[in-house]
């Protein structure tokens, strides 16, 4: 089973892996550890990740870019507006109101939804796994923002479908910074809980969260965020102070020019990364735009002074952040920073004097998450034993349930009623069972309470719950289960309808505590979801209120304690049994993919893969006739020369630079098997060349070492030694008979080799001489490793009986039961240095295996 964690940032991605010593940051085809979060479409394949950003600069427009600001948002969203502004590929609103992406793809053009693309991303994240791994990849767990909606969560998790993973968990980005911070520590207190603040500053958005920690355990205390604080809102500050500044120094416009906008971004981003290690940086582009080279200059102090409206907003985050969980800024104990954008000094300045105490940077600034991310997937898989570490998570934004009465009711004018299901801070994952009082089909939505921080639509789903079965009792209770899972997604699970019928049974005194205990309408706990808290909410329609004051979910009112029935064991009296039945739900996410489009956009995902494949492996035989043809001809004119004719040196030269022509012309763009066949070709005239140097290079070496093999079965023949003296006279004769033979058929074909010149066809094939000397080997070993006749055994002496009084010998070099050796002696079979043997009996130690400590 694969354990592996993935952070998609919106400028790059980390892939870590769980190891038996620990988690690893794996490295991409070019060796880093960051892989560019981009999809560029071409002409005939697409280019993920390193290869797409390598092609970014020379196709702008259908280089797709910052994937994580568009997925699962509507197009009139104001912050998706602002985005599209500083993207240079085109994208629109779709039919549905989300947008869609326009790329040029296969010489025409595409539309692709930003889940689609998000799921390209997450295929070349996987094959990177998998290279290292060198295993399938399945299992997994992302990270994502705090802030990401229900809906760009099922957007996430439909992306990793088409990728062919299967997310075990999505963790905000900030909980698996503060696991992967925590479950290393080993000095955690037990009891006093240790509060670290937690300050993310990533590429596009800045999240703040605050952890308890304890010995085993970690409690996110509170989340804040700002979508739209992060290292490219500074770098944008720069690109409009330099387009300004070209602009009226150079009359040049960049923003009318897609490749120059690319152009001028990358040097702003290295010139805030210059400035936060020097006072002041130089800018300098050539050929930026109509032919003209530009140079800039910008201190420090001038680059805070233009960043000063986004440094402002810096400190509301925090503040929320306090607020929401409770603290004073002198009850966090730690300020740990993370992300890229957090090494600009001004932002830590700001921390400083807010928390007043300088932030620290023992985690890895771009590699906490993915290593968090990884930590949670060995937690949650069974393939690793991880030391024991509770995470307590928290949702950041409050659920409510919203309903109307049934038709009937609506004839009424009954009002629209809601119920706050999930609050802020609830735990995840959880599950609440809620109870309706309804007698007809009827809708659920599930919505916001409050999207003010979200800018999203407040409904996130309706749910149709009926029709319902004929009913036989007058108060029907309907139990409502509503899960929030692991992935911080709400969604209704169940619905079953109670029914309480009178059946004549008999009844002892017993039994009837126990009914009237059932009669109270006590909740199971539910054990579906671990450190799953399910609670019950009671909602009644007005009329159902009204019907009987004084009862509560149709049970009366007996001052919170169950009534005792006291009855003889042998009469019989009325039983109340509650009936269960599921009625059945059906579920409308309003944005999210239906299953049949998911199908679809896996498909599409698979023919584009295999697009891919087959455009790599043609390049790989188009390179291989490149290099046979630069190759071989430097052979012909160095260690192939003596082994060619000059006619056919001359005729192979000239076929090679017709194909090296080719290659550059006609045969620029040609398909796998063309290529295939043109190897073939030309080999048909190189291989018999190649083939004789070989031949002529090994031949020596396997000559010797068959004359080495008759040289010596023949002196084993002929040799006096004893160890032969068993071996009959003809046998040997044999072996000498087949040496002559063997050397006679070597000399014969030396000779007719030695005459031919090196570029004729050899008649002395090295195979033939490893054959022979094989078939050699094959007749005289049997016959001269023939072993020696075993000698007749001597007959063992009588055992004497031991004296009376005196003590047994010990099992040892005296005792019978030791077995003798091959001389005969069995006092060899005593250890050294050692009286007796060991006891039969004797069973091997056993050893305890120390039990590892490390996180994963």
């Amino acid at each position: 089973m694969s354990v592996v964690g993935f952070d998609f940032g919106n400028e790059s991605c980390i892939v870590a892996v769980a190891r038996q010593r620990g988690i690893d940051v794996v490295l991409n085809d070019e060796s880093k550890r960051e892989t560019p979060a981009i999809v560029c479409f071409g002409e005939k394949q697409r280019f993920i990740g390193t290869a797409g950003a390598a092609s970014s600069m020379m196709n702008p427009k259908n280089s797709i870019s910052q994937i994580k600001r568009l997925i699962g948002r509507q197009f009139s969203d104001p912050e998706l507006q602002r985005d599209i502004k500083s993207l240079p590929f085109n994208v629109t609103e779709g039919p549905d109101g989300y947008p869609l992406i326009h790329a040029r793809y296969l010489g025409e053009m595409r539309t692709f939804t930003p889940t689609q693309v998000l799921g390209m991303v997450f295929s070349n994240l996987k094959s990177i796994a998998e290279q290292n791994l060198k295993a399938a990849v399945v299992d997994c767990c992302i990270g994502i923002p705090v802030y990401f909606t229900e809906l760009q969560r099922r957007a996430v998790l439909d992306a990793a479908t088409i990728a062919g993973l299967h997310p075990l968990r999505l963790i905000h980005e900030t909980t698996a910074t503060a696991l992967a911070y925590g479950i290393y520590k080993t000095d955690l207190p037990e009891n006093d809980q240790l509060n670290v603040a937690f300050v993310d500053i990533g590429h596009a958005s800045m999240q703040v969260c605050i952890a308890g920690f304890k010995k085993g355990q970690l409690k996110i205390l509170a989340h804040s965020f700002d979508r739209s604080l992060g290292g490219r809102d500074f770098d944008e500050v720069l690109f409009h102070h330099f387009s300004a500044k070209f602009k009226e120094e150079y009359k040049i416009d960049v923003s009318q020019n897609a490749r120059a906008c690319l152009r001028l971004r990358a040097a702003c981003e290295k010139l805030k990364k210059v400035l936060s290690a020097n006072p002041e940086a130089p800018l300098n582009i050539e050929c930026l735009m109509d032919e003209k080279d530009v140079r800039g200059f910008i201190k420090r102090e001038e680059f805070e002074q233009i960043s000063a409206p986004i440094l402002q907003r810096v400190k509301a985050p925090l503040e929320k952040a306090l607020a929401d969980a409770g603290l004073a800024v002198g009850d966090v104990h730690m300020v740990e920073v993370v992300g890229s954008a957090s090494r600009i000094p001004s932002i830590l300045k700001i921390l400083t004097e807010f928390f007043g105490k300088e932030p620290r940077r023992t985690m890895n600034a771009s590699e906490c998450v993915g290593r968090g991310c990884a930590l949670q997937c060995a937690i949650l898989s069974p393939t690793f034993k991880v030391r024991e570490f509770q995470v307590n998570e928290s949702f950041p934004f409050p659920i409510s349930l919203s309903w109307k009465g049934s038709v009937p009711d609506a004839q009424n004018g009954e009002a629209e009623q809601e119920q706050l299901v999930f609050p802020k801070g609830n735990p995840i994952p959880s599950v609440k069972a809620v109870t309706f009082h309804k007698m007809s089909t009827f809708s659920v939505d599930v919505q916001y309470s409050d999207v003010s921080d979200l800018q999203a639509p407040a409904k996130i789903s309706t749910y149709m719950i009926g029709p319902f079965p004929t009913l036989r009792s007058e108060k029907p209770k309907l139990k409502v289960k509503v899960r929030l899972n692991l992935h911080g997604i709400v969604s209704v699970e169940s619905a079953t309808l109670l029914e309480e019928e009178e059946v004549e049974v008999p009844v002892s005194k017993e039994p009837a505590k126990e009914d009237a205990k059932m009669e109270t309408d006590e909740k199971p706990n539910d054990t579906s979801a671990p450190g799953a808290n399910e609670t019950d909410v009671n909602m009644q329609d007005a009329k159902g209120t009204a019907e009987a004051p004084g009862v509560e979910n149709g049970v009366p009112q007996s001052g919170g304690k169950p009534v005792q029935m006291e009855t003889d064991a042998k009469v019989e009296a009325p039983k109340k049994k509650v009936k269960k039945t599921n009625v059945p739900v059906a579920e409308l996410v309003y944005g999210a993919m239906v299953s049949g489009d998911l199908q679809k956009a896996v498909e599409k995902e698979f023919e584009m893969a295999l697009q891919d494949r087959v455009m790599e492996e043609t390049k790989d035989k188009k390179n291989a006739v490149e290099a046979y043809v630069y190759d071989m001809r430097n052979k012909l004119c160095d260690k192939y020369h003596d082994f060619v004719t000059a006619s056919d040196k001359e005729e192979l030269m000239a076929k090679l630079q017709e194909t090296e022509d080719w290659l550059y012309e006609d045969g620029e763009d040609e398909t796998k098997g063309v290529y295939i066949a043109k190897l073939e070709e030309l080999k048909k005239q190189g291989d018999p060349i190649e083939e004789r140097y070989k031949e002529y290079s090994e031949r020596g070496t396997i000559i010797d070492q068959l004359a080495y093999c008759i040289n010596s079965y023949r002196e084993a023949a002929m040799s006096n030694d004893t160890k032969f003296d068993h071996i009959e006279l003809a046998e040997k004769q044999k072996v000498l008979n087949e040496c002559v033979e063997a050397e006679a058929w070597l000399r014969e074909k030396k000779q007719q080799q030695d005459q031919l010149p090196k570029y004729a066809t050899p008649v002395l094939l090295s195979a033939d001489v490893r054959k022979k000397a094989e078939a050699l080997d094959r007749f005289c070993r049997p016959i001269m490793m023939k072993p020696k006749p075993a000698k007749p055994a001597t007959p063992e002496a009588p055992e004497t009986p031991p004296h009376p009084g005196s003590e047994a010998q010990p099992q040892g070099a005296n005792s019978p039961k030791a077995s003798p050796n091959r001389n005969g002696d069995p006092s060899e079979n005593v250890p050294a240095g050692s009286g007796e043997a060991p006891p039969a009996s004797a069973e091997p130690m056993e050893t305890d295996k120390p039990e590892t400590t490390s996180a994963a």
